[in-house]
């Protein structure tokens, strides 16, 4: 069963609620893998998350959900967005990131991307990440899982590169084997049209990328703002 969190505070709640998720893991020794939404809407919550002298940002690994296919230091870039707003300010090791290469041919970047997630997975079937953070687009869109993409349809691969026509351009993205394997995920949706069809997605049958993402463990959090 989902939950569900309407909030006034968006920034505020979601911080805390991502916060203590890594606090929790983090008491018990150990070290928590977050990937990251791209976007305008978490920017402000990456900036509070910096803020935290509570966290050892030394014990979290750092992932994306998607990527543009252009270089880390274009305006377009997720990783460029977060590199501002979070790793940078929280000194997050270089090494403790994952990132999706956009500047490589988006094939490469994306096998790339995957064998650094199947090397920390050491042998395990997938790699399963602590937290999941995605947004929606007024598509139903989530990551780079367009309607009607190709990338919709795969059940092997991790990382993959998807053409998205309404684009018309390559994308980088994760996939629903990844993605759904994750102890947990966390929706981050503002603004009137993403939160009706978040409505629809919860009442089932929606025709939606988003409707897709169904943790094997169940545990799934819409913060609405």
């Amino acid at each position: 069963m989902a939950e569900v969190i309407e909030t006034l505070d968006f920034v505020g709640e979601a911080t805390e609620l991502i916060a203590a998720k890594i606090l929790h893991k983090q008491a018990e020794g150990g070290v928590f893998s977050l990937s990251l939404c791209g976007g305008s809407t978490p920017a402000p919550i990456y900036r509070a998350l910096s803020e935290r002298k509570d966290i050892d940002w030394q014990r979290v690994v750092i992932t994306f959900g998607d990527e543009r296919c252009v270089g880390p230091e274009d305006e377009q870039s997720n990783y460029r967005m977060a590199r501002k707003s979070l790793l940078g300010p929280a000194g997050i090791p270089d090494e403790n990131v994952v990132r999706m290469e956009g500047e490589l041919e988006p094939r490469e970047a994306a096998e790339k991307c995957e064998q650094r997630l199947r090397d920390l997975a050491e042998g395990e079937e997938v790699f399963q990440h602590d937290l999941i953070l995605l947004g929606m687009g007024e598509d139903g869109h989530t990551a780079s899982l367009f309607p009607g993409s190709q990338a919709l349809e795969e059940s092997e691969r991790w990382v993959m590169e998807n053409f998205v026509a309404s684009q018309d351009s390559w994308r980088l993205t994760m996939t629903y084997p990844l993605i759904n394997a994750a102890e947990e995920v966390m929706f981050l949706v503002t603004g009137d049209k993403k939160k009706a069809i978040v409505k629809e997605i919860l009442a089932g049958g929606a025709d939606y990328p988003a409707a897709d993402v169904l943790p094997k463990s169940g545990r799934i959090t819409w913060v609405l703002g």
